[in-house]
This record gives structure tokens, C-alpha cells and sequence, in this order.
């Protein structure tokens, strides 16, 4: 029995800070700062003791964990988003086509636009018609035609407004695109096996509405 408990028994061991070898069968407090060595009862390394760390220390350390945790997450995140990516653009000609499809949308919404500006600018021009009866004494002038021509030149104002977001809406759909383009064309090459160098050279872009 004894033996047994003689087998179990540890030994530390380290060197200090003065360059002394110290063992004893408890962690040495020398050496709380620094690596200590516990060894089994036949002198072989059972594990290695990190140095007592303080609060603050602790927390620096913890700090750097945690934000190598969420780097790994980061590019484990963007890795999804390549993969997703490519499988939605296989190539080129599949991304400038969805370009066109996105721009002619948004095209379609600025004709429309401009059609709904022109009716108003067409009842604009009836509306005046008719307040050109009341020009010696606009008191007289109807509230409802007053209301009318307000109304009008509030909802220009709002269509030119409309309008410019749409304008804006095409400039950004023609940057998010760029932007993939240049992620893309590195992303073909090394699944072609070319080098990165050579992928991120400047290539064509479908032409711009």
C-alpha cells in the first residue's frame, strides 16, 4: 500500500528565475511566474505546469482567444460566402448576364418614372390653362384648383426625387457587381489552378446602362 501511494506521489521540478534547479513535491512558488515540470515518481514528465497567471494577465490572454475565436468565425464566414458565391456564378458570362438583368430592372422603373413625370407635366399644363381665368385676381380662384396645383407641384418634386434614388440605385448595383467581379475572377482562377497574380489582372465589364 505504501508503495502505491509512493507511486503516486509528484515531484516538480523548474528552474527559477536565478537560474537555480529546484524540485520539490509541490508546485514551487519560485517559480509561479515560469514553466514547471511535474514528474512522475520514476523521474518522466507526468505534465507541464504553465506559469500562475495574474488577474489582468488572465484577461490579455483571454482578450487574444477571443478574437482569434471570431477571426476563425470571420473566415469561416467568408469561406461560406465564396462558396455560395461561385455557386451562383459558375463564370463570367453568368455574372455579366445577372448584371444586365439587375440594371434592366431598375431601368424599367426609371422609364416608368419618367412616364409618370410627363402625365404630370401634362396636368400641370391643363391645370394652368384654367387658372389663367383667375390671373387679374387669383382671390377668386377656386380652393379646389389652388389644391390641385399644389398637389401637382409637390408630387414633381417628388418624382425628380424618385427618380435620382433610381439613378443612384443603378450606380450601386454597378458597384456591388464590380466589387463581386474582383472576388470572382481570383476565386475561377484557383479553381483552375492559375495563380492569384495573374486572376486579379482587370477584365471586361458588360456595358453600363
Amino acid at each position: 500500500m505504501a508503495g502505491d501511494l509512493w507511486a503516486q506521489r509528484s515531484i516538480y521540478t523548474c528552474v527559477d528565475g536565478k537560474g537555480r534547479r529546484l524540485t520539490s513535491d509541490r508546485p514551487i512558488p519560485e517559480c509561479m511566474d515560469r514553466e514547471q515540470k511535474e514528474l512522475n515518481a520514476s523521474g518522466t514528465v507526468r505534465k507541464t505546469v504553465g506559469p500562475s497567471l495574474t488577474a489582468a494577465e488572465r484577461a490579455v490572454i483571454e482578450e487574444q482567444e477571443r478574437k482569434a475565436a471570431e477571426e476563425r468565425q470571420r473566415q469561416s464566414e467568408e469561406k461560406r460566402r465564396e462558396r455560395a458565391l461561385l455557386g451562383r456564378y459558375p463564370n463570367q458570362g453568368v455574372h455579366d448576364a445577372e448584371r444586365v438583368k439587375a440594371l434592366n430592372a431598375v431601368q424599367e422603373v426609371i422609364i416608368a418614372g419618367h412616364k409618370r413625370t410627363q402625365d404630370l407635366r401634362d396636368q400641370r399644363k391643363s391645370l394652368e390653362v384654367e387658372a389663367e381665368f383667375y390671373k387679374k385676381d387669383p382671390s377668386k380662384m377656386p380652393a379646389k384648383l389652388r389644391r390641385s396645383l399644389d398637389e401637382n407641384e409637390q408630387m414633381v418634386s417628388g418624382q425628380a426625387r424618385f427618380l435620382a434614388n433610381q439613378e443612384e440605385e443603378k450606380r450601386r448595383v454597378n458597384a456591388q457587381f464590380d466589387q463581386e467581379l474582383v472576388r470572382l475572377k481570383v476565386l475561377w482562377a484557383q479553381a483552375r489552378g492559375i495563380p492569384a497574380t495573374a486572376a486579379a489582372a482587370p477584365a471586361s465589364a458588360p456595358t453600363r446602362q
